[in-house]
């Protein structure tokens, strides 16, 4: 269907969804990030510049009385009214930080969309950049693991410090397994649904990617595999090939579960929150109130309790829950409508006469938000057990969420650049012949 000025082009409606989820993670990462102890410090900070520059425009003893004085009065308004209502908005330095990240990550988002994504998949093997970025991703990927490398935040050394931020690797892990497959799968020499020429070479990068991440991130490798399945689906992999698979990967999947403590007491305190609930209950106990306590409506943006110290990681994995207590069922009507607005594109974009390339990068980067949205909101909801897993371009974060941009910049690009089928075809035939003729000369 052609595009016309009455209906929003599949790239505007992209760019508008980044937009909304990149400025309602400012403003929830911003309203999770405030206290009532921060905001009280922050006015009576203000409370006294004003008295300061009040006494020092007089040298009258009565007026200075009276200043202090109204000062004092002030004070003791200031410091009722907060107890009446703990938070009072204000800007917090993780909310100035998660707002230059936003315009950073936009501004990729842009400059990468303007950029003709069919170039990534010219050029032999070995001088492919998308080879050699999963390359780097697998290097940085078996740093993180190297101490003294790698940093270490809640027990797990998932981070390399770049002095000014830090950078997750399973970032680029998943996100260049992903354009790898789209672009591995599409070349011609691959014959996705022969086992041994096909399907083995094409798991061997995402295997050795994957063994490196679930060591410390098991939630990042979860979702990459099941990311990849949907990918190998969509590229008309055989089923039998992938129940061969599926095999040894539950069977890996399960040792890295049950050989790490931490792991098996979350799967036991899904089962039974309240069994510990002062333990490793607690999280799932408090994100289960933030529901409740949101109702329909929210106790309203910046008003939320659990966010004072009762529910852990507000910023990063259970920003939902913030969501759902503070904007009530419509904040998670929005968060969804505007995930299911990408999820849309890049269905659009996959049932669209496109080269194979594009068809499965657009597929493939839709699935990984996709799922990984679902399986924050899940965690947040307590439908599955705590995975680490960020909700996409809304909780906290630096590179990743330029990274997660740039991806989605790629899939703006396959939304506006146009290389049909017939346009391959030429292009392969084109190829050949030249081959041939230098062949025989």
């Amino acid at each position: 269907m052609e595009d016309s000025i009455y209906r929003l082009r599949h790239a505007d409606i992209l760019t508008l969804c980044v937009m909304g989820l990149l400025a309602l993670g400012v403003v929830m990462v911003q309203s999770a990030s405030m206290n009532a102890t921060g905001a009280l410090e922050v006015r009576l900070q203000e409370l006294k510049g004003q008295r300061t520059a009040a006494l020092a425009k007089t040298t009258d003893a009565a007026q200075q009385a009276a200043i202090k004085k109204d000062f004092e009065a002030r004070v003791a308004e200031v410091t009722t009214r907060f107890d009446e209502r703990p938070t009072h908005w204000y800007w917090t330095p993780t909310g100035m930080k998660q707002l230059g990240f936003a315009i950073a990550a936009m501004m990729t988002f842009m400059a990468v969309g303007f950029f003709d994504y069919s170039k990534l998949a010219r050029g032999p093997l070995w001088r492919n950049p998308i080879v050699w970025l999963v390359v780097v991703a697998a290097v940085t990927c078996a740093g993180v693991l190297v101490p003294g490398i790698g940093r270490e935040m809640n027990g797990a050394r998932r981070w390399i410090s770049l002095g000014f931020t830090q950078f997750q690797p399973s970032e680029v892990g998943k996100w260049s397994l992903v354009i790898f497959l789209a672009y591995f799968i599409s070349q011609r020499k691959v014959r996705i649904e022969s086992f041994t020429r096909g399907f083995v070479p094409t798991l061997i990068p995402v295997v050795i990617v994957a063994l490196l991440i679930v060591i410390q991130d098991f939630g990042t490798a979860a979702l990459i595999a099941i990311c990849t399945v949907a990918i190998l689906v969509a590229g008309r992999a055989r089923l039998w090939h992938l129940l061969i698979a599926a095999a040894p990967g539950l069977a890996a999947a399960t040792w890295f579960v049950t050989h790490k403590a931490y792991r098996m007491k979350r799967m036991t305190a899904f089962m039974d929150p309240y069994a510990d609930p002062q333990g490793q209950g607690y999280h799932m106990i408090q994100s289960l109130l933030s529901f409740s306590t949101g109702g329909v409506f929210g106790r309203g943006l910046g008003n939320g309790i659990q966010k004072l110290g009762y529910l852990p990681e507000d910023t990063t994995d259970f920003i939902f829950a913030v969501i759902c207590e503070e904007m009530g069922l419509f904040g998670a009507a929005l968060t969804i409508a505007l995930y299911l607005g990408i999820l849309y594109v890049s269905w659009q974009i996959m049932h669209q006469a496109r080269d194979g390339f594009g068809r499965l990068l657009g597929f493939g980067i839709g699935a990984m938000i996709g799922l990984q949205a679902l399986m924050n909101i899940a965690v947040a909801t307590v439908s599955v057990p705590t995975k680490g897993l960020s909700l996409p371009l809304i909780s906290a974060g630096g590179t990743g969420l330029i990274i997660t941009c740039g991806a989605l910049g790629l899939l703006h690009s396959v939304a506006r650049h146009r290389h049909d089928a017939e346009e391959e075809e030429r292009s392969a035939l084109w190829e050949t012949d030249s081959l041939a003729l230098a062949s025989a000369l």
